[in-house]
């Protein structure tokens, strides 16, 4: 097998399709878990603590700034995607549990006439000049 021909297999295969699908939804969420975290919750958070605003919070070692701020901003946005996560990998194992839970369909057992109807055509095949 070529080399393309085996990259070709394994890149059009429908688990890499998700994967590449999921990856492209994940980055345009965190774009809008930035903007939420930078533009609502943090000035909220800091009108709640003070009129902080978290992304001027600098730290200054010799000519090294250390941005606080930034990096606490950085563990909101982790946190509410981390939240976020959690409640769909909640809402999936509920359904999950729920497709388990639903009685499985079972076929009801064959009648006297189906047996006898069935031995009788077995018979037939086994011995067809009767």
């Amino acid at each position: 097998m070529s080399f393309v021909k085996e990259f070709r297999d394994f890149a059009v295969k429908g688990n890499m399709i998700d994967l590449a699908i999921g990856v492209i939804i994940g980055a345009a969420f965190g774009a809008i878990v930035s903007s939420i975290v930078d533009d609502i919750f943090m000035p909220l958070i800091g009108i709640i603590i003070g009129g902080i605003d978290f992304s001027g919070i600098v730290l200054t070692v010799g000519e090294a700034r250390v941005n606080i701020g930034l990096f606490i901003n950085a563990v909101v946005k982790f946190a509410i995607v981390a939240f976020v996560l959690f409640l769909v990998v909640k809402a999936i194992n509920s359904l999950k549990r729920e497709a388990a839970q639903e009685p499985v369909e079972t076929t009801p057992a064959p009648t006297k006439e189906e047996i006898l109807l069935t031995e009788i055509r077995d018979a037939l095949r086994t011995n067809p000049r009767v």
